[in-house]
Formats: structure tokens, C-alpha cells, sequence
């Protein structure tokens, strides 16, 4: 649960996060903790304080009103390549500076970017360290995420890496240029399989008048091995990335229709539940 709360010292407003320890997975809570007050950056959601009942932990939020992204680009009425290119960067700015104190989110998805306020242009924050993870020796085994948008490496149980996050920010990206995701399927161990095998294509006419400068960073980030995978670095030095390359020209109605289709607001919440989840049986030979 989450409120608007106001400091009567400074007069400035949080957003209070109130949690009851009896619905509690303590091990996110004290993990999410431990990450934000190690961090601070000026796209992720900042953690300004914590308090402790003898039923709940409260913790105060830097406070974020201006929605989520999917709700903004529908809102917008124009929306071009080089929009999806400008919010893209900010993403990667603030996981190279995760990555860079050995924090890996793995749970980035749209819905945990949010605008800072309702001003036109206002920045992009990442929300939600529930899931992450203080990485100081660089691999990880616990099978998290969001399926559709977690890594093959992931699913195939294998050790893994920050090239989680990255391969995640492509999925975005793909989304945020056609508005439908690369890896779909009703059946959950078919989408999974998809994955795994990095099976994915730009179908036309969504991809049509999309450039190949945006399509070429997106093969770079689903690349199905993680050691050839572009690092948040290496995303940050694409030409679409710093906006070269990205196409001016209106995608809004295109984008949009198929947001509409595919993230309707009740399906899309119930699509994307995070959680350390077991894994159905996938052929691990279908990765290697």
C-alpha cells in the first residue's frame, strides 16, 4: 500500500510504502532496503527513509506522480522513434550505474518506469528493487524475474550475470517501437522455449518504418549469449541510443494500437507477476 505523505519540518511530500510483516516476503523487503540506501541516481526511485512498527515496516519513498509509461505514450498523441530512443537512454544511464556498484534490478519491465511528475518533460525513474541483487562476485543462480522478459540464461538454470538486465531493456525496447512483445505464448513453457532461443522477428508492416539503427541495438541486446550481449556501456554508445540515428516520424497510432491490444490495463497486471518462480521443464539444449 502505498500514500502521499507530507514532512511538516520541510513541507515536502513522500510517497509512504506501508507493508504488514504478516504478508511479508522479509527477504525482498530487507533485500529492496539494503539496495536503495546503497544507491542514489537520478533516474531510480530513492529511498529517503525507514520506520519499523511492531506490525510494519513504513517505508518513505521519493515521491513519483506522473504515471506509467504505457499511460503516457497513449496520453501523448504523438510518439516517434526517437522518443522510445530518449527514454531507452535514461533506463540504461541509470542500470550502468547499478551495474557499476554491482547492483543487478533483474525486474525491469514497463510498468516499473514511471515519470517523475506530469511535466512534458519529465524524467524516467526505475521503481521496484524487490528482486534485486548486490552481485559483488558477478553471478547469480536464484530463477527470478517476470516471464517475457526474463533472460535465457535464467531459464536454462545456469549462472548469471548484469547481462540479465540488459537483455530485459531490449525486450522493452521492442515493445516501445511496435507495441506488442518480441516472446509470446498462452502456454508458459512455450514462451519459455521461445526465449531460450532467442525466437523472435520484426514482422511487417509494424517494423516497416522503423529504422535499422533501432532494429540493429535490439539484436545487440537479445542476443541469446550473454557474453556477446551489449553491456548497459556498450547500449549507451549505440547511435540510436544517442539519438543519431532515431526516426522523427509519428509511430503513435501504429505503437498504440497494439499497446491497446496487448497491455490492456487488467491483463497486463495479471501478466506480470514477479516472483522466484520454479521453472517448468525446458530443454536446457535448446540455450546452448
Amino acid at each position: 500500500l502505498y500514500c502521499k505523505c507530507l514532512e511538516r519540518k520541510t513541507g515536502n511530500f513522500y510517497a509512504l510504502k506501508c507493508v504488514k510483516k504478516k504478508q511479508l516476503d522479509h527477504s525482498n523487503l530487507e533485500n529492496e532496503i539494503t539496495v536503495l540506501r546503497r544507491i542514489k541516481h537520478k533516474n531510480v526511485v530513492g529511498l529517503e527513509d525507514f520506520y519499523e512498527t511492531r506490525t510494519h515496516y513504513y517505508l518513505v519513498m521519493e515521491l513519483v506522480s506522473g504515471g506509467e509509461l504505457f499511460d503516457r505514450i497513449l496520453d501523448r498523441g504523438v510518439y516517434t522513434e526517437k522518443d522510445a530512443s530518449h527514454v531507452i537512454r535514461q533506463v540504461l544511464e541509470a542500470v550502468a550505474y547499478l551495474h557499476q556498484n554491482s547492483i543487478v534490478h533483474r525486474d525491469l519491465k514497463p510498468e516499473n518506469l514511471l515519470y517523475y511528475n506530469q511535466d512534458e518533460n519529465a524524467k524516467i525513474m526505475i521503481s521496484d528493487f524487490g528482486l534485486s541483487k548486490m552481485a559483488d562476485h558477478g553471478v547469480m543462480h536464484t530463477a527470478c524475474g517476470t516471464p517475457g522478459y526474463v533472460a535465457p540464461e535464467i531459464l536454462a538454470q545456469k549462472p548469471y550475470s548484469k547481462a540479465v538486465d540488459c537483455w530485459s531493456i531490449g525486450v522493452i525496447s521492442y515493445i516501445l517501437l511496435s507495441g506488442y512483445p518480441p516472446f509470446y505464448d498462452d502456454n508458459e513453457t512455450r514462451l519459455f522455449s521461445k526465449i531460450m532461443r532467442a525466437e523472435y522477428a520484426f514482422h511487417s508492416p509494424y517494423w516497416d518504418n522503423i529504422s535499422e539503427s533501432a532494429k540493429d541495438f535490439i539484436r545487440n541486446m537479445l542476443e541469446k549469449n550473454p557474453k556477446k550481449r551489449f553491456t548497459s556501456e556498450q547500449a549507451l554508445r549505440h547511435p540510436w541510443i544517442k539519438g543519431e540515428t532515431a526516426r522523427t516520424q509519428d509511430i503513435y497510432e501504429s505503437v498504440c494500437e497494439q499497446f491497446q491490444k496487448n497491455f490492456a490495463k487488467s491483463k497486463w497486471k495479471v501478466g506480470t507477476v514477479s516472483l522466484d518462480f520454479t521453472l517448468p521443464w525446458v530443454s536446457r539444449a535448446e540455450f546452448s
